[in-house]
């Protein structure tokens, strides 16, 4: 589904990125996880969990990064667990478990994330992941998944009607949505591919190929992750260190289990 994004980015279909919002909200994972107090401790909380499938899925649409400001907090000094087997223990909370901000991005672009362990949300409705550009909008799948489905609005898609503000409209939660149009998916793996990395990283090893999934990609991820709270700590703009460039998007080989040519 990324991919297939990325390719309609590339390819101009909704210009110049303008920015992004995207959101992963839900209540923490001592509900299902069989061992979840390692969320709530040093390294933990819902960015570093989450956050990397979003901010890679954001350098990888928008590319390298400048700085970030971010304000977080912790809502639940404690958390009782409720899955097995540890069912009944409490949990103190070291980390930050809300965690939003914005990230300036090297071609002017602003993406606007949060990731949040203290909202209750319908588990289906726990993404967002929009992305803005001067001719268009993408709605882009869960970046924790493989699959669909990628929506695309153009002004083209605009349904007519009263010309009237659109905060006055009655909406209803699938109107958010009416006129836009889905594009299938362009490229393969869209199961739970959770090994594709490796595998494309071994397929360059072999051929001598960049691999897609390198430490350059990481790094800049990593510094974006954690820059959130520390500008929440220091009260400032955080300017980014690392550079990156975007690696080369998949191709789309016709014969399953062969990533290239």
């Amino acid at each position: 589904g990324i991919q297939t994004v990325r390719k309609l980015v590339d390819d101009g279909y909704i210009g110049d990125i303008v920015a992004a919002n995207c959101a992963m909200i839900c209540h923490g994972h001592e509900t299902w996880h069989p061992d979840p107090e390692f969320y709530y401790k040093r390294a933990g909380g819902p960015m570093m969990d989450m956050g990397p499938y979003y901010v890679t899925a954001l350098v990888q649409l928008i590319g390298e990064a400048k700085g970030v400001i971010g304000m977080t907090k912790k809502t639940f000094s404690e958390r009782i667990i409720t899955s097995e087997p540890h069912y009944g223990e409490k949990i103190d909370v070291d980390i930050d478990t809300h965690l939003t901000g914005s990230i300036a991005f090297a071609n002017g672009a602003v993406a606007q994330i949060c990731t949040t362990f203290d909202v209750h949300y319908a588990p289906g409705a726990q993404c967002r992941f929009e992305l803005y550009g001067t001719k268009g909008t993408i709605c882009v799948p869960d970046p924790n998944t493989f699959g669909g489905p990628v929506l695309v609005y153009r002004p083209e898609d605009q349904v007519s009607g009263q010309a009237i503000d659109p905060g006055l409209m009655a909406h209803n939660a699938p109107q958010y949505y009416t006129g836009y149009k889905e594009v299938p998916l362009l490229f393969d793996y869209n199961e739970n591919s959770r090994a594709l990395g490796l595998s494309d990283m071994c397929k360059a090893l072999r051929t001598g190929r960049d691999f897609r999934a390198n430490y350059q990609q990481q790094h800049h991820v990593l510094e974006i992750l954690t820059s959130f709270e520390k500008s929440s700590r220091e009260g400032r703009y955080i300017p980014l260190k690392t550079h990156y460039t975007r690696t080369a998007p998949m191709q789309n080989n016709p014969m399953h289990g062969i990533l290239d040519d």
